[in-house]
């Protein structure tokens, strides 16, 4: 009788799961008009979001999600850009669903709606001046009117959306805020806002395009970043130049979005320029992982993944719990989103992510019986070795389907391609050196 409700449950499971998420053969090619149904999902979104800054909603929010996350989810894994060079936009909409999904779950459960810090219920503040949050980050007044009152409601749906850190929200209270290293005049803040997004513009690009020029790895159908042919030595060295690459791509990347967002904020949406401190804390300099997880690497995702994994595994084991559900959600963030590529579900992501909470545990464990915390030469050493030789598999899993060699920057809007890399080709041209680089780079 138990099987038998069992295999009748996982049915009906599967079958609302493909009902939303379809076979790669059976999904819509984006051609043309049906580009406007990518915009539909970020409507219910954003009136989930105004909701949530009003007061007696809980049921009305509640009602939503199911709707909210079917239309994320059902439109953006049906709808298919079918080109190979365009695939790695498949793995875009991926992100963006889950992402909405899990905002939407978060503006439904909290009774309360998302508040302010020192708000009792939304927009209604304890104290009329500007609050603080989390040490040296500002957010508005609660009293502060957008530029158009008449757009009052939108004003409040985006200002929620936008905060995935939650500075200046209760949800983000106890979350690292990197030191603001720009001018908070709000002119200068602009302007040097601008200067860092093309920076990290060129940033990607140039790494970007190099990735691009290794064979398989920077072709749409993906190879693998360990080349069999090469010499171990060669080998290995060929793929942790991927995989620092790869991760510094993924680095500038967040930096000029978030840059981008920032400029919108504050020009548009009148955001303080102290609301926005700087999305990374110079991950590199990182001297143990609990650094580099939780203050250096940038917390954009950090309610997501608690969402899909930290909150259940609090409820499970506690804080334990918490930490391999947290890691756990981000792992299978990762990999849903690459489901979106149509070339299956790989284990190696999942794993990567989990296998984070157990270095954390070790770190703990050395300090409990050494004496002293991990740090110094030796703890970035750790970091290098935990994130640059162990993570060289995950870029592997996302450049066997395709990463590299997706369409992230027009070739007319590259200087790399434009400029730098023909310029290089010329100065090499007829050396053993080009060569080498043509046939193992």
């Amino acid at each position: 009788m138990w099987l038998s409700v069992y295999l009748k449950c996982r049915c009906i499971v599967y079958d609302v799961f493909r009902a939303l998420v379809p076979e790669p053969h059976e999904r819509i090619s984006i051609t043309g008009i049906n580009t406007l149904y990518l915009l539909f999902p970020l409507l219910p979104l954003i009136y989930m979001g105004y909701l949530a800054r009003r007061p007696d909603t809980y049921t009305m929010r509640l009602l939503l999600l199911p709707l909210v996350i079917a239309f994320a989810v059902g439109v953006y894994f049906r709808f298919m850009w079918t080109e190979p060079q365009h695939n790695i936009y498949n793995w875009g909409q991926g992100l963006l669903a889950e992402a909405i999904s899990a905002k939407a779950i978060d503006f439904a459960w909290r009774k309360e709606g998302m508040l302010k810090i020192d708000e009792v219920r939304p927009g209604v503040a304890k104290k009329s001046d500007a609050v603080k949050a989390n040490g040296d980050a500002h957010a508005k007044p609660v009293t502060s009117d957008p530029a158009i009152p008449t757009l009052a409601w939108l004003y409040d749906a985006l200002e929620v959306i936008l905060s995935n850190r939650g500075l200046g929200w209760k949800f983000g209270i106890g979350i690292h805020v990197p030191r603001e290293e720009k001018s908070l005049e709000r002119n200068s803040f602009l302007f040097a806002t601008l200067i860092s997004f093309i920076g990290n513009y060129m940033i990607f690009d140039l790494l970007e395009s190099f990735i691009k020029l290794v064979p398989d790895v920077g072709t749409p159908h993906g190879g693998t970043i360990f080349k069999a042919e090469l010499p171990f030595f060669y080998r290995y060295a060929l793929s942790t130049a991927i995989h620092v690459a790869t991760g510094s791509c993924i680095l500038a990347a967040f930096t000029l979005f978030y840059d981008l967002i920032t400029i919108f904020a504050v020009l548009l949406l009148g955001n303080s320029p102290s609301a926005w401190p700087p999305v990374l804390d110079h991950p590199w300099q990182s001297d143990s992982l609990h650094t580099f997880w939780s203050k250096r690497w940038h917390q954009i995702l950090r309610q997501i993944f608690f969402i899909f994994g930290g909150f259940f595994g609090k409820i499970i084991a506690g804080k334990f719990g918490m930490l391999f559900g947290t890691f756990i959600g981000s792992g299978l963030y990762h990999e849903f989103a690459a489901y979106a590529l149509g070339r299956g579900f790989d284990t190696v992501v999942p794993l990567f992510f989990a296998l984070q909470a157990p270095l954390l545990l070790c770190e703990k464990v050395w300090y409990k019986y050494i004496g002293y915390r991990v740090g110094g030469l030796y703890g970035r050493l750790w970091v290098y070795f935990c994130i640059i030789i162990l993570g060289q598999p995950l870029s592997n899993s996302w450049h066997k389907r395709g990463l590299g060699g997706g369409l992230m920057l027009p070739p007319s809007l590259s200087p790399a391609r434009q400029f730098i890399i023909p310029f290089m080709r010329h100065l090499l041209n007829g050396t053993d050196i080009l060569e080498f680089i043509v046939r193992y780079t």
